[in-house]
């Protein structure tokens, strides 16, 4: 459960009713064809710009906002540490019995290659492979909030439109002006709401989150590699300790 965004998105919501609720009524801000205009235009605008499985899939990526696990890099650095000194003394048919009690589907792949006897530039190939369809995977993801976020000020801004034109069709009753007027700029403010606080900031820690897996792979890609050239733990160590921020080696 990620506390970060789960704070922020109520903060953020709390912080705009608060606002609200000091100046005027709640439903001041309800206006249905003002909702209609800015979440069907986005959808419809999303749809548009992406395959249909891509534009769907976006709901269950979203959910990785809020409810993310992820393997610390020092905690898979300790596991490698400890397979490589395995396989060192009993060689590699001795880390058998690890790749059982592997949860990682990439590591427990690399680790059965490698047993298997599978070629080092083999093994190389298809964690490399697997990488790259990963990231683009969660870029795709990502990438539909992003434009979602972009669309969604957009049909704000038509949405006013509309409610200025239909307010200048009848400037012959000036008593109308303003209710038409407030209601013409609700469409820009949830378009904005949208956009800043939901779509653009789910892009971005998508994008944190997608960076720190793929970091994962990439570490894991190197340890099964050194392990399956019988490189010197300690010296594997070393190299993968590169991966680890300033913070997680001075802990270490």
């Amino acid at each position: 459960m990620d506390l970060a965004s789960i704070i922020g998105l109520i903060s953020g919501i709390g912080f705009t009713v608060a606002c609200i609720l000091l100046g005027s009524s709640l439903m001041l801000f309800w206006n249905l064809p003002s909702v209609m205009i800015v979440v069907g235009g986005t959808i419809a605008a999303a749809m548009i710009g992406y395959p249909l499985k891509e534009f769907l899939g976006v709901f269950k990526t979203v959910m990785k906002v809020f409810i993310f696990k992820l393997e610390k890099p020092e905690d898979l650095i300790k596991t490698l540490v400890e397979i490589s000194n395995k396989a060192r003394k009993g060689g590699l048919l001795s880390i058998e019995a690890d790749i059982a009690g592997t949860q990682d589907p990439y590591l427990r792949s690399a680790l059965q290659m490698t047993v298997d006897g599978v070629k080092t530039s083999d093994i190389a190939a298809m964690m490399q492979k697997k990488m790259e369809l990963t990231a683009r995977e969660h870029k795709l993801g990502y990438s539909v909030l992003a434009s979602m976020g972009g669309y969604a000020p957009a049909f704000g801004m038509v949405g006013t439109l509309i409610g200025l034109v239909q307010m200048l069709a009848n400037l012959d009753d000036p008593s109308s002006i303003g209710p038409k007027m407030a209601v013409a700029m609700i469409t820009t403010f949830y378009g904005a709401l949208l956009a800043n606080l939901l779509f653009i900031p789910m892009s971005d820690k998508l994008k944190l989150r997608s960076e720190e897996e793929i970091l994962n792979m990439a570490l894991l890609y190197e340890g099964v590699v050194s392990i399956r050239e019988g490189e010197h733990p300690r010296l594997m160590e070393d190299k993968l300790n590169v991966y680890l921020s300033s913070g997680s080696k001075k802990e270490g």
